[in-house]
């Protein structure tokens, strides 16, 4: 692979991970030529004790953070010590992680046999068994509850905290929030899975308890957003599209509150429903009929 030294020029020094392009747009009858941002797309390559091991299709930022959660979310280590990052290259083909892991749980990812090769973070894919494609993780125990206020509050930090989609439009976000709802962390990516790995890993740098707030997304509910979340001790997961009937079956097995259609007028409860408080009295959420009603 060939090195890359030169910066994109049409690069925004201000927001990594969004670059211009030159567009033509159509509007009311006219047409402008102008530069418009595009959310950069790029394939990062994981690269474990010299031995590649995944290509995932991802935005070029927060890098680190990406490479520890993935590590973590999908059980090649078994805590956020046991990896460490020897390196990071950008080639004109694409970024290469290299990684540290220790020797045994190299070993076991060898007899995994899977070579992935995702589109914008798909992890399931290239599996080669049914059953690497499917992982339940252990229940989760945390016993938090959560307000419907302190929802709404953090979903709409989140919208606040998506610099690249704000720009581009087309990226995906996680947050994690205290329970009081104040977003504490926020992370973007094209890939709904790497922006969720990439607030894994961050959770992780900066000592924060996964368990100890819940998760907020901007994607629908899939299988393995419920797995990564579960994973790592999430209690919580609200979502604002849809869930999966795999994801709902995986939450109530990891005794996860999995939320989905979380909007400002509402949400819809789909597993283990005790740990969203009732709204207040003064809540507007409180006077309406059929608040956890899918819209």
């Amino acid at each position: 692979m060939t090195r890359s030294h030169d910066s994109d020029l049409h690069a925004d020094p201000t927001t990594a991970g969004a670059v211009r392009r030159p567009v033509e747009r159509w509007r009311d009858g006219a047409v402008r030529q102008i530069d418009d941002h595009v959310a950069e797309e790029v394939p990062v390559a994981f690269v474990y004790n010299d031995v590649p091991f995944a290509v995932m299709m991802a935005t070029p930022a927060d890098l680190e953070d990406f490479a520890r959660g993935f590590a973590i979310s999908e059980g090649i280590v078994d805590a956020p010590g046991d990896v460490a990052i020897e390196g990071v290259e950008h080639f004109i083909e694409g970024i290469e992680i290299r990684l540290r892991i220790p020797e045994a749980r190299a070993d076991a990812l060898a007899l995994r046999r899977r070579s992935m090769s995702g589109r914008s973070g798909c992890g399931v894919c290239g599996s080669e068994l049914l059953e690497a494609a499917l992982r339940y993780p252990a229940p989760v125990t945390t016993d938090v509850r959560v307000s419907p206020e302190s929802l709404s509050l953090a979903l709409r930090a989140l919208r606040d905290a998506q610099s690249i989609a704000a720009l581009t439009g087309a990226t995906h976000a996680a947050g994690w929030a205290s329970l009081d709802g104040t977003l504490q962390l926020a992370r973007e990516d094209v890939g709904r899975h790497n922006a969720l790995d990439k607030l894994i890993g961050a959770l992780h740098a900066t000592d924060f308890d996964p368990a100890t707030g819940f998760l907020v997304v901007t994607s629908r509910a899939s299988y393995e957003m419920a797995m990564k979340a579960a994973s790592v001790g999430i209690a919580l997961m609200a979502a604002i599209s849809a869930p999966t009937a795999l994801a709902i079956s995986l939450a109530e097995r990891a005794h996860l509150t999995l939320i989905g259609f979380a909007r400002d007028d509402g949400h819809a409860v789909y597993t283990h429903a005790q740990r969203l408080l009732p709204p207040s009295a003064t809540s507007p959420a409180a006077a309406r009929p059929g608040r956890n009603s899918a819209p």
